[in-house]
């Protein structure tokens, strides 16, 4: 029998349907050194946001020689010491399809909230103020929207701010990319020079840094609009409060942030910045996916030969 660490990041069905796959399951939140204790004696990881793999941790479980597969539950990988892992013999997966519907709508919605000031009107009026000559917002529709990383994400949120209206552009890089002819590939420095709304829907690397900083934005179209819900590390926030401050972008909708779950206050309690704490895949139907997801890939991987080879390696 396979034993399963689940830290957090799967449903109860999902957990009953491992558990008749006759699958030791293990549904409880370890961190630090104690986690690496405790994987000692697994085969298999299950973590999503709260857990930062670090080498310590890796080299503590293994120790026990038996830990084989880690499955981040959502889409980055920016918790996990990646490379250090794999050195190690341990395969790294993560569930890029569950929550992508999800993330795409969330941001149409803080496209719409951000043009039409719907986060902080709604903040004034439960502070008693009335305050209707200040929000005069503007349409999406006939306006450009950029789309940074034309992924699963990046198609979705294509089709539905199409659908209202929007023009799209986009630059991936990749190249163009298998999408409608309708919408229109640029390279890096066009998109961000000709678009009204940017979103970014790319994962981060560590090794690049910052995509958007001082030097960005001074591209971008006077009075833009911003949505990241990609990661935080993309966006340089010292100099996206500068340029709110001094009116180079409009507005910013924010799901992710540089330091998580701590964050910068100035920049979540800036009156132009719309913040969600890192909600994209917070949907029933998004964690449903997410948790059936992974139960395959736990299942298909001890199945396969590459998962038979690597348990005959640890005995």
């Amino acid at each position: 029998m396979f034993n399963i660490l689940i830290t957090d990041g799967v449903n109860k069905d999902e957990i009953e349907r491992l558990r008749k796959s006759n699958f030791n399951v293990i549904n409880e939140f370890f961190d630090g050194l104690g986690l690496g204790e405790k994987l000692k004696d697994m085969d298999a990881l299950v973590i999503r946001s709260k857990n930062k793999i670090t080498k310590e941790i890796i080299d503590k479980a293994c120790e026990g020689n038996r830990l084989k597969l880690i499955i981040r539950s959502g889409v980055g990988l920016d918790n996990i010491e990646v490379d250090y892992a794999e050195s190690k013999g341990i395969k790294i997966m993560n569930t890029p399809c569950g929550s992508t519907v999800s993330v795409a709508e969330l941001t149409i919605c803080q496209i719409i909230n951000i043009a039409r000031f719907v986060n902080i009107s709604n903040v004034r009026m439960r502070e008693g103020k009335w305050e209707k000559k200040h929000y005069i917002g503007t349409e999406i529709y006939g306006k450009t929207l950029g789309i940074i990383g034309m992924g699963r994400i990046g198609k979705e949120v294509a089709k539905r701010a199409c659908a209202m209206g929007m023009n799209i552009i986009y630059y991936d890089i990749l190249g163009k990319m298998d999408v409608p002819n309708k919408y229109r590939f640029c390279e890096f420095e066009e998109v961000l020079a000709n678009s009204d709304f940017l979103t970014i829907h790319i994962p981060y690397d560590k090794e690049k840094g910052y995509l958007i900083t001082k030097k960005e934005i001074e591209k971008m179209k006077d009075r833009v609009y911003l949505i990241n819900h990609a990661r935080g590390g993309l966006v340089c926030e010292k100099d996206l409060i500068n340029a709110l401050d001094n009116g180079k972008i409009e507005a910013v909708a924010l799901d992710v942030f540089e330091s998580e779950p701590k964050f910068n206050l100035e920049l979540v309690n800036h009156p132009m910045v719309s913040p969600t704490p890192h909600i994209g895949a917070s949907t029933v139907e998004a964690q449903k996916r997410i948790s059936a997801e992974i139960v395959e890939i736990i299942t298909e991987y001890f199945q396969s030969e590459e998962g038979r080879k690597n348990i005959r390696l640890a005995l």
